[in-house]
C-alpha cells in the first residue's frame, strides 16, 4: 500500500491556532472500515523498534532542556486521567477524526488521524500540526523533520495491517 503525502486539510488549522508548520499523508485502505480510535491506535499504541530507538535517544537529548518525554505531562495540562493513545493524550475525537497531542515549552503539537469512506474501503489521513515557541522550538522541528516524514509513513503502513 502506497502512503502519499497531501495537502493539509484547512478546516484543521484551527486545532492549533497560530500552527507554522502542517503536512499530512494519506493511506488508501480497500475494503476496510475502521474508525478513527481504531486507526490511531494501529499507529501508535505499539510502535516498530526502531522508532522506539529514536524516541530513546530524542527523550535523552531533550532532557537538559526540560522537555516532555515520552508522553510525560506538565503542569499545564489537565489532570493523568485524559486517554492515551501510545504516548500522545487525546485531545478530542468523533469516529472520522481524533486529535491527540500536548503543548510543551519549546512548540505545541497535534496530531490528526481522520478517516473517510471510499467506494473501495477507506481512506485514513495523518495530519501533523505545529507551533513553535522559541528557538530552540524551531532547532527541533528541523532536527526531527526528516524522521518525522519517515515515521509518518511508517505508521499509515500500520494502520493498514489492522485493516479488517
Amino acid at each position: 500500500m502506497t502512503v502519499s503525502e497531501v495537502a493539509p486539510n484547512a478546516d484543521l488549522h484551527p486545532l492549533l491556532v497560530g500552527a507554522q508548520f502542517m503536512d499530512a499523508y494519506r493511506i488508501e485502505l480497500e475494503g476496510t472500515v475502521l474508525a478513527a480510535r481504531e486507526a490511531a491506535v494501529a499507529m501508535f499504541a505499539r510502535s516498530p523498534r526502531w522508532i522506539e530507538a529514536l524516541l530513546a535517544l530524542r527523550n535523552i537529548m531533550v532532557a537538559p532542556f526540560g522537555l516532555k518525554t515520552s508522553g510525560q505531562e506538565s503542569d499545564q495540562d489537565e489532570p493523568s486521567s485524559r486517554t492515551m493513545i501510545g504516548l500522545f493524550p487525546v485531545v478530542s475525537e468523533t469516529p472520522e477524526r481524533l486529535v491527540a497531542g500536548f503543548n510543551d515549552r519549546h512548540l505545541d503539537f497535534r496530531v490528526i488521524v481522520e478517516v473517510k469512506a471510499t467506494v473501495s474501503g477507506q481512506q485514513v489521513t495523518l495530519t501533523t500540526l505545529v507551533l513553535t515557541h522559541n528557538r530552540l522550538g524551531r532547532v527541533y522541528l528541523s532536527t526531527i523533520m526528516p524522521f518525522h516524514r519517515l515515521i509518518a509513513r511508517t505508521l499509515l503502513r500500520q494502520a493498514a495491517q489492522a485493516e479488517g
